[in-house]
């Protein structure tokens, strides 16, 4: 057997993992390291939460006496696990502390989308963390789905001709209860930091980055121009419908329009619309419809690579890193240009209706914007944004000479 020293990976497996924000999301994350541990990529070494776990909340971890350390300071939980990756999954505005904390001791990161609250926040963090030489993977983890490089290459090949845009849609419906889940809920700004926690930056900030990714448009160089128009039907500070248009400096257009407030939820997509056909791509099912001229429809399965193994597998120099800081720097400017927009406006009383949510029990309901669903397709479908479709609550154009 001969020697392969001089590419052994600097750490062994299991590499050692500490997880910030357990709760919420991050129970998502708790799952997926425990899947990774049991392959013997992994091992949780700690948990940052301001409440520990609980033992039945860490169900399955561990024996008896070997479960995670647990504490609410992140630094010293760092220092004392001798964590090599920080999974990092907490409120949006607390990401660039806790990613440079983690930077400072030489500790990997899978940070969670969004990246940051502003363009400023994010570029204190990606450049403290190239400069602390630590790779940061950000977590949208549509970028693991193996449909991206295919849909790319399809375009590539001219399988629908050239591509005039690419459309984005997600019509979803989240309880009134959704905005009293944590205190930053909902919010633009909070005790004087920026949140930003808006339909397009948060929960469906994937449908925005996968239709700037089919675009190949990731950089924040790659941005020309913005157009926003965001809107609210919940008593929110932030925005629950809106729509967002870029234009690239390839002088593409990408339009994404959204809501928390369907009347029939469905699974997001992402469209893209060539002279010869059109692909769609279900972004959470790793779905691809093709359709062209000439042609019956095609219709595509894909896998999908887990943003965490693929972190690992990166540190042991088997793969390269799929989400790097830069490649979010096109979605970044969005969140900004949302950021910068002026606040949500919030829909006429007769635009909306409250509907009883079966899943949160009688007492609790949801706001419904009767016809967006419609609204939200045809954005996807025409690359217009809800004042040009002429939606009755739309915002005014504002007429440009």
């Amino acid at each position: 057997m001969h020697s392969h020293s001089e590419s052994l990976p600097s750490h062994a497996a299991p590499l050692p993992v500490v997880l910030a924000g357990a709760r919420g999301h991050g129970r998502w994350h708790l799952e997926n390291i425990r899947r990774l541990q049991d392959k013997g990529l992994v091992r949780l070494e700690g948990i940052c939460e301001l409440t520990p776990l609980t033992g039945e909340e860490l169900a399955g971890f561990s024996a008896p006496g070997e479960l995670p350390r647990q504490s609410a300071d992140f630094g010293d939980l760092l220092d004392s696990t001798g964590a090599v990756i920080a999974v990092i999954c907490t409120p949006i505005q607390t990401h660039t502390d806790l990613a440079l904390t983690a930077a400072a001791r030489g500790v990997h990161l899978l940070l969670e989308k969004p990246p940051a609250p502003s363009f400023a926040e994010f570029r204190r963090m990606a450049d403290g963390v190239a400069a602390a030489g630590v790779v940061c993977q950000i977590g949208f983890q549509s970028m693991g789905s193996h449909a991206v490089p295919a849909i790319r290459e399809l375009i590539e090949q001219g399988t629908i001709g050239r591509v005039d845009g690419i459309g984005g849609a997600g019509a979803w419906a989240r309880a009134e209860s959704y905005y009293r889940r944590a205190p930053w809920a909902g919010r633009r700004r909070l005790n004087g930091a920026d949140v930003v926690d808006g339909v397009l930056t948060n929960p469906l900030a994937h449908a925005v980055a996968t239709a700037l990714a089919l675009d190949g448009a990731t950089r924040a160089e790659d941005v020309a121009d913005i157009e926003t128009e965001l809107l609210r039907a919940n008593d929110i500070e932030s925005d629950d419908t809106s729509c967002v248009r870029v234009t690239t400096t390839g002088g593409s257009r990408i339009t994404v329009a959204a809501t928390l407030c369907a009347e029939h939820p469905e699974e997001p997509y992402v469209l893209v619309h060539g002279t010869g056909g059109r692909i769609t791509f279900w972004y959470k099912q790793d779905r691809v419809l093709v359709q062209r001229s000439g042609h019956g429809p095609q219709e595509f399965r894909y896998g999908r690579t887990d943003l965490l193994e693929n972190l690992v597998e990166h540190l042991e120099g088997r793969a390269g890193l799929l989400v790097a800081p830069e490649a979010t720097g096109a979605f970044m400017k969005v969140v900004e240009a949302i950021r910068q927009a002026p606040d949500p406006v919030a829909l006429p009383d007769g635009a909306w209706y409250l509907e009883a949510d079966e899943d949160s029990g009688a007492d609790e309901g949801r706001r419904v914007v009767p016809g967006v669903d419609g609204l939200v397709a045809a954005a996807a479908d025409t690359l217009a944004l809800y004042s040009e479709l002429g939606a009755s609550w739309a915002l005014p154009r504002e007429v440009s000479t």
